[in-house]
């Protein structure tokens, strides 16, 4: 599907017309009398459901608008030699010279793991994908490493430091102190299933399929890894590290610090802006809120003291609606509001959380296993770390 500014413009109009129907409807709802209060209430949810459609609508038309616009990548020979094989692999089996083509194409030596690595910008895509459908990948850092594991090191201050006379002794300060942190790694693995028919037809486009599949199925796994994984040969998650309530003057490293709402299982605006402001301003720029659906239902609702809602569509392309002024990724594997619920986080997920890929997405063809399928093992090893615990709040709703 083609799309121009102008479809954009036409989101956005729409976007800001059922955000004014929203808060007429939920005004009148606040203040009806008992009886209008239940068709209010419908009409209200209606209209929240529509604004997270448009809102939706609004961010893909402008990301295949970006998408569109984008200029192709361009490959050597070699790339193009082993993309073609890498296809006569998929769709026939063969393995001929595949193996030469791949070191020349990626530089690396042999791997003895088995299979064999998809062409440069089919992986590439696939991440590209990921990126699109992961909440997580679209915020966090990321970088890609050819080793299996990845580790770094992190400055944690304290060279010290002192006033001193012109000719006074300068004694020897503090030494800095340096922490090294590792990310957990773990292999997300996904096993595709084509027939031998649909692979020998001319017009069955298997990279696109194979890319597809395999995208959809590790952003779903890796997604909630990212977030709430154990690090147990898999990512540990956001919000499997540490918590504690004292500030970051006193917090140890690699310690989150959550904000208790002080009611079980329900926050106020004022909780939002407690999580902003404990957030040092260093790091609130290019922060964001990261919430699931039905808690983004609640927050449009909320007004500040002067009447004004807390949440703003974003009216204009290119602007993302708001919360407070601060951006918002709509996470459906963030926590369901609950007594003792994290059920909202804030910061600058780009410094406090690190996403790892080892570079290379490999598949094994199995055309044995489950006859008259083709199986495509396919995959990749992946990890994810705290980089910055200073970076990310999170919003626990617990009255203690």
């Amino acid at each position: 599907m083609a799309v121009d500014v102008k479809d954009v413009s036409q989101v956005a109009e729409e976007l800001g017309k059922r955000f004014d129907e929203f808060k007429s409807s939920n005004d009148k709802r606040i203040d009806a009398i008992e009886q209008e209060k239940t068709a209010l209430s419908e009409k209200t949810e209606a209209l929240n459901l529509k604004l997270t459609e448009l809102d939706q609508l609004k961010a893909d038309l402008e990301k295949s608008l970006k998408s569109a616009n984008r200029p192709g990548r361009t490959g050597g020979e070699e790339a193009s030699e082993h993309k073609a094989a890498f296809e006569s692999f998929v769709r026939k089996g063969r393995e001929e010279g595949l193996r030469e083509l791949e070191q020349k194409a990626l530089q690396t030596g042999t791997d003895d793991d088995g299979g064999y690595a998809v062409p440069e910008e089919l992986d590439r895509s696939i991440l590209e994908l990921l990126r699109d459908e992961s909440p997580m990948r679209q915020v966090c850092n990321t970088i890609t490493v050819s080793t299996p594991d990845f580790k770094k090191l992190v400055n944690l201050g304290g060279a010290g430091s002192g006033w001193v006379g012109e000719t006074a002794a300068r004694p020897e300060t503090n030494t800095p102190t340096l922490a090294q942190i590792a990310a957990h790694m773990g292999e997300i693995y996904a096993n595709p299933q084509a027939t031998q028919t649909s692979l020998d037809d001319v017009f069955f486009n298997a990279e696109a399929w194979l890319q597809s599949e395999v995208a959809v199925e590790f952003a779903e796994r890796e997604g909630a890894a990212f977030l709430l994984g154990d690090g147990t040969n898999k990512p540990k998650g956001v919000l499997s590290y540490t918590m504690a309530e004292t500030p970051d003057a006193t917090r140890a490293f690699g310690t989150l610090q959550n904000i208790l709402s002080g009611t079980a299982g329900d926050f106020t605006g004022d909780d939002l802006l407690r999580l902003i402001y404990s957030t040092k301003r260093g790091y609130r720029a290019g922060a964001t809120f990261m919430l699931n659906m039905m808690t983004l239902f609640k927050v449009r609702t909320m007004k500040d003291s002067e009447g004004n809602y807390l949440w703003r569509p974003g009216l204009q392309e290119g602007q993302p609606s708001s919360l407070l002024g601060y951006g918002v990724t709509e996470n459906e594997d963030m926590p369901t509001a609950a007594a003792d619920a994290h059920a909202v986080s804030f910061g600058n997920f780009q410094r406090g959380y690190t996403i790892v890929d080892r570079i290379g997405t490999r598949v094994l063809r199995d055309p044995y296993t489950n006859k008259p399928y083709v199986g495509f093992y396919t995959t990749k090893r992946v990890g994810g770390m705290l980089t910055d615990s200073q970076a990310i709040k999170v919003l626990t709703l617990s009255a203690a």
